[in-house]
């Protein structure tokens, strides 16, 4: 069910607020109504509105009104994630999103709408996140990983992986190109929130996207826009990308485990900014909306250049002590 048939009256309007006078990404609007929903059902449940063995996905919250909600207090709240973490073993980073879904939901009541005058949440705090550099490859490991692409699909495969490895697409980018985003040097990529940027493409890249397009004219397909085919002949998914990037850096003889198509993405802004693309210029090659954002990488290659200075051959040397003068 989706969130107009399924969720209360105040719920859905506020997430019609997020998909249209927002315009945030479906994705984006449908995580703040699983949260949601999900603080709602376990409010049904704390407080002995439904059996106490009901099962958390059972519970019917479309009949929930604004008073439910601004009877809410943060006691209540905090035994949620408390819950979330003991019960369902969500980590901090799942229970910082679940946070801001409950921070931007009461904000909407009390700032935007004011139809609530207290905010239960406004002085909830988030949970510390430890910060942790992105995986990535090398560039040999790069070079490797595009040399092992093979098998039936293989010009299709290896266009994915090098505008991968070389613009840095999110794997939502990639599946959702359609050909008339194909300009003769450049992609128009339909970003997060519906923001839209020109990603200009190097020869290699040109020469991937056209090796691919002379197989795919051939294909007879229902979705005639899709530029990336699945062997069904239909739009290629999110899922058969990422199996596609799996079984290749398996081929590749690389840690599969690590290595995702978002950290081929990371991969890409990391080679640009080691060889020599400032950061604000990665921000809007990458899509950014936050320079904060990009700023992982810098790190990356501070990390980068602590490990040369470490490798030089001088670095263990000690001086010997000169006794040759009296």
């Amino acid at each position: 069910m989706s969130y107009q048939d399924e969720a209360p009256q105040v719920l859905r309007e506020f997430l019609v607020y997020h998909d249209t006078i927002k315009g945030q990404s479906k994705r984006t609007v449908d995580s703040y109504f699983m949260d949601l929903r999900t603080f709602t059902r376990y409010l049904y449940i704390a407080r002995n509105l439904v059996p106490r063995d009901t099962a958390l996905e059972d519970v019917d919250i479309r009949n929930t009104t604004l008073e439910f909600y601004g009877s809410v207090s943060l006691s209540e709240v905090y035994d949620f994630l408390a819950y979330l973490s003991r019960d369902r073993e969500l980590n901090a980073a799942s229970r910082a999103r679940m946070i801001t879904s409950l921070k931007g939901f009461y904000r909407y009541l009390t700032v935007k709408t004011k139809q609530l005058a207290t905010d239960p949440v406004q002085d909830l705090d988030t949970p510390k996140l430890q910060k942790t550099l992105p995986h990535y490859l090398t560039l040999e490991e790069s070079r490797r990983l595009l040399n092992a692409v093979d098998g039936k699909n293989k010009e299709r495969d290896y266009c994915i992986l090098c505008l991968f490895l070389n613009c840095g697409l999110r794997i939502s980018e990639m599946v959702g190109l359609n050909l008339a985003d194909i300009r003769q040097d450049s992609l128009l990529i339909h970003g997060k929130g519906n923001k839209e940027r020109v990603v200009y493409l190097n020869d290699a890249c040109v020469q991937a996207l056209n090796d691919w397009l002379t197989v795919r004219k051939d294909i007879v397909t229902s979705d005639k826009k899709a530029v990336f085919l699945s062997s069904r002949r239909t739009r290629i998914s999110v899922d058969a990308v990422q199996v596609m990037v799996h079984k290749t850096l398996l081929r590749a003889g690389l840690d599969a485990s690590h290595i995702s198509p978002h950290k081929l993405r990371h991969t890409a802004a990391t080679l640009m900014l080691q060889n020599g693309v400032d950061v604000r210029t990665l921000q809007e090659l990458l899509g950014h909306e936050s320079l904060n954002t990009t700023q992982i990488y810098t790190h990356i290659a501070n990390a980068e250049l602590k490990k040369a200075a470490a490798a030089n051959p001088l670095a263990r040397f000690e001086p010997t002590d000169d006794d040759s003068e009296e």
